[in-house]
This record gives structure tokens, C-alpha cells and sequence, in this order.
């Protein structure tokens, strides 16, 4: 794994300036990823801290930005924000809908002084309906929207996936591809700056529209573990070995299964994989192929194969897969392994340039590059670093 140094900002996005209101989730990690590919973002922190309750040193999402310190309820604040926004391209805020405006750097005051501001809104809700208003967090919002109720075995509760399918694929991709959308609107021949409203719970609804249209063709069952992709299929799902740990198996085409069940040596032992009634005895009999062996032992026969079979690594063994070591995915950057930026770029390429931002550590440089000497007075005390959130976030 190759680190990469402080060197100058590169990436697609290289002179793109973003402001970053700060919170926690999505935003930032939308943030970040506009960071990754070559953005100048400036996060905006505040006194007191408004981050994750951990040493911002360790706060991968705030990796390639700076920071200033700024508190926007003080004389001044709204101001200072108001001065680098008239110099940016885009702003990141994820409060909850009102409170920007109530600050003094919603919509209005920024496209008052920047009319081709793109400014990104980052919220579970939405800004508009019944619950804009609650407080909520990922499992909230991916369990009304439907996807929660898919994943997980048909007898037990849906398993939560952590905070990637809400926080993460519902919202800060929509919001950067949002973002770079309305972009490339401000930046067309009588383009103008606009508000990009990036809500999980549109975010998440949207992911699964392949699964509605399945479902409206009478090929996918509204019930888990019924289906070919929901762990339902004995040859889509991952199996325990005699180690503990676990085998994911992918093998759905005809020609993948056959060499999965050859290389699993159950071949003329197990029913037709279309013969739907015996599944059940179809599973049974590869979980039981996969007890007898340990993880490594199933790795290496899978290894040369088209059987679409993988080992089930852990987030620490990851980096070392030898397929992932070659490509770089992942990375060492100040004594962190973290993941790589991504997608990659032939001509453009992205990199990890500069470790989490400390908060308001960089404000003199800030206010030298883009011009905004009067952000100097935004200095004030470093922030707890384990202290909550701001009131008013959403995540």
C-alpha cells in the first residue's frame, strides 16, 4: 500500500472551492468525497465541537479539507461564512430544515452574495413533509422506506447494515452527485446557482428500484429471504466454515454454479438448483460441505475459479487480500491504513493529500488562499473533541 504526501490538489475537482458546515454522517462523508478528488473544502467547525466523539485525528471523513473555527451564533459569524461563500462553488450544510436559515446562511443570505452557489442540504427527511422536522438516524429512515424490511433471514429481525445503506449510499452520494449535477448547471451559459434538497429517505428508496420493478413483474416476493439476491437462494448467501468464520457464495449463472458445486465436491449429490421444492435440502448439504473445511482451506480451492466464491474478510483483514494490495484500494496515510479514494482517473487521479482536518488550525492559511482576511477573527478555542454534536444536526 503506497502513502501519499501533502503534495498540491489534483483530482477532477481540482479548483472547485467547498465550504462545509460542520456536522457529523453523510455530510461530511460527501464532503470528503468531493475532498478525494481534488476540492478545496473548508470545514467550517465550531466551538465546541461538532464531530464524531472521537480525536479528530482519527476522523477519516475530515481527511484533505482544512478548518476554521467559527461560531455562527456569535457578532460576526454569519458574516465570516457569508465571506467564503462568495468566493466558493458549493456549500455542505446537514442541519435540520430551518436552522441554517435561522443562523444567517440559508439559501437566501448565500445566493445574496453568491447567485451561482450550488448549496447542498444533507438531512434525513427531507426539508419538506410530515417528519422534516423529527430527529432520526439511518435505521429510521431505511425502515420506512422499505429496504430494512428486505435484508435479513425470513425468521429472525432485519439485520441492520451498520450505517452504510442509509448515512452513506441514500444520502452523501446522492447529495455529491446532486451537488455536481446542479455544478454543472451554475457553471453552464446562463446557468445560476440552486438548492440540492439530498434526503436519506429519497436516497434510499431510490437504490432499490430495481427491486420495485422486479417486484411488479411478479419475480420478487415482498418477504425476506424469499428471493434470489435476498439470501433466499441456497447459492446467494454466505456459509460457515470449520473455523467459525465464513465462505460468501455468488453463484448464479448456470456455468458458475456447476463449477461451484464440482469445486465443493458435492456434484450428483445435491438436487437441481431449479428445483425450488428442495432447496432447503440443497442448503443443507453445502452448508454442511463448508463445515468440514476451514475458511483459508475454501479459499484457496475457490481461489483460480469462476465459482464466484469469496472469503469473508474482516474490516483489518481487508487491506492485506491480495487482489486488494495490488490495486492500492487501500492506503497508509499518517500512521492510518484507511480506504483509497475512489473512483479512480486516468488523467485526473485522486489522492489522500492531507490527514483530518484539526479544528480552525488552518485559518491563516484559509484566509490567504481564497482571500478572506476577515475569517482571522473566527480563532477560538480548540473544540473538546469528545463532546456531542451540535443540537440541531440530523444524521
Amino acid at each position: 500500500m503506497a502513502a501519499t504526501g501533502h503534495g498540491p490538489p489534483g483530482g477532477p475537482l481540482a479548483g472547485v472551492r467547498v465550504v462545509e458546515l460542520a456536522g457529523i454522517g453523510p455530510g461530511p462523508f460527501a464532503a470528503m468525497l468531493l475532498a478525494d478528488l481534488g476540492a478545496d473544502v473548508v470545514r467550517v467547525d465550531r466551538p465546541g465541537g461538532a464531530g464524531l466523539a472521537i480525536d479528530p485525528a482519527h476522523d477519516l471523513t475530515n481527511r484533505n479539507k482544512r478548518s476554521v473555527l467559527v461560531d455562527l451564533k456569535a457578532d460576526g459569524g454569519p458574516g465570516r461564512v457569508l465571506d467564503l461563500v462568495e468566493r466558493a462553488d458549493v456549500l455542505i450544510e446537514g442541519y435540520r430544515p430551518g436552522v441554517a436559515e435561522r443562523l444567517g446562511v440559508g439559501p437566501e443570505e448565500c445566493h445574496a452574495r453568491n447567485p451561482r452557489l450550488v448549496y447542498g442540504r444533507m438531512t434525513g427527511w427531507g426539508q419538506e413533509g410530515p417528519l422534516a422536522e423529527r430527529a432520526g438516524h439511518d435505521i429510521a429512515y431505511i425502515a420506512v422506506t422499505g429496504t430494512l424490511g428486505m435484508i435479513g433471514k425470513a425468521e429472525e429481525p432485519p439485520a441492520v447494515p451498520a450505517n452504510l445503506l442509509g448515512d452513506y449510499a441514500g444520502g452523501s452520494l446522492y447529495l455529491a452527485v446532486g451537488v455536481l449535477a446542479a455544478l454543472q448547471h451554475a457553471r453552464s451559459p446562463g446557468g445560476t446557482g440552486q438548492v440540492v434538497d439530498a434526503a436519506i429517505v429519497d436516497g434510499a428508496a431510490h437504490l432499490a428500484t430495481m427491486i420495485h420493478g422486479m417486484m411488479a413483474a411478479g419475480g420478487w416476493q415482498d418477504r425476506r429471504g424469499a428471493n434470489l439476491l435476498d439470501g433466499g437462494c441456497p447459492f446467494y448467501g454466505s456459509y460457515e466454515t470449520a473455523d467459525g468464520r465464513y465462505m460468501a457464495v455468488g453463484a448464479l449463472e448456470q456455468r458458475f454454479y456447476d463449477e461451484f458445486i464440482r469445486l465443493l465436491g458435492i456434484e450428483g449429490e445435491v438436487p437441481a438448483r431449479k428445483d425450488f421444492a428442495r432447496w432447503g435440502q440443497l442448503r443443507s448439504a453445502v452448508a454442511e460441505r463448508f463445515r468440514s473445511r476451514t475458511r483459508d482451506e475454501w479459499t484457496a480451492v475457490f481461489e483460480d475459479s469462476d465459482a464466484c466464491v469469496a472469503p469473508v474478510l474482516s474490516l483489518s483483514e481487508a487491506p492485506g487480500h491480495p487482489h486488494l494490495a495490488a490495486r492500492g484500494t487501500f492506503t497508509g496515510h499518517g500512521g492510518i491504513i484507511q480506504p483509497s479514494p475512489a473512483p479512480r482517473f486516468s488523467a485526473t487521479p485522486g489522492a489522500v493529500r492531507r490527514p483530518p482536518a484539526q479544528p480552525g488550525a488552518d485559518t491563516e492559511e484559509i484566509a490567504r488562499d481564497w482571500g478572506v482576511p476577515g475569517i482571522l477573527g473566527a480563532r477560538a478555542t480548540r473544540p473538546d473533541p469528545t463532546a456531542a454534536g451540535p443540537k440541531g444536526l440530523q444524521t
